[in-house]
């Protein structure tokens, strides 16, 4: 493996991939997600969905975030 394309030296190279082209994006969200989610939506006054893939429930984290002001 080259440098360029190791995960150690670069390890957020694929932290911004689509989630609509993640392999495993049509699978149940992860725990840490519905955590989170929670979070958010009762922070933003809005209803959290526990049936959102993994896929949807990032992109609904990055929409809360942005309106939470909690997004970076």
């Amino acid at each position: 493996m080259s440098q360029a394309n190791d995960p150690k030296t670069h390890p957020f190279s694929n932290a911004e991939k689509d989630p609509d082209d993640w392999t495993t994006g049509d699978e149940p969200m992860t725990g840490a997600q519905a955590s989170y989610l929670k979070t958010l939506s009762e922070e933003a006054g809005e209803t959290f969905d526990e049936s959102l893939t993994k896929a949807d429930a990032s992109k609904r984290i990055d929409a809360l975030q942005e309106r939470t002001g909690r997004g970076a």
